[in-house]
């Protein structure tokens, strides 16, 4: 679960994270980089997508300049992946809530703009 997102900063299990970060089987990976800054590209969650996620939301930001390439949204839709994309604050509330109902989700959030 995600306790808090305000703009730059996000808090996960007590944890304050002020970069872009993954969510992968459960787990925070801060730091997160991708190859282009506002977009995400299939090599950019190569993690997420072998660890097999039903969901995967992506979280573009404030106002949400971040987007997914169209071979990130074309591979998931192949893996039965549904891929949701938000700007984070929206994001947040939709990992939290496919967390609660017990669905395997993974995230990956932009954290500025």
């Amino acid at each position: 679960m995600i306790d808090d997102y305000r703009f730059g900063s996000m808090e996960i299990g007590g944890t304050a994270y002020q970069a872009d970060l993954k969510i992968v089987g459960g787990k925070v990976v801060p730091q997160w980089w991708r190859k282009e800054g506002h977009k995400v590209y299939v090599e950019d969650i190569q993690d997420i997508l072998e660890a097999q996620p039903e969901v995967l939301v992506i979280g573009r930001g404030r106002p949400g300049l971040m987007k997914p390439s169209n071979d990130l949204r074309r591979l998931c839709a192949e893996k039965g992946i549904q891929l949701i994309d938000e700007p984070t604050e929206e994001a947040v509330r939709t990992f939290n809530a496919f967390t609660k109902a017990g669905k395997r989700v993974a995230g990956a959030f932009h954290l500025t703009c």
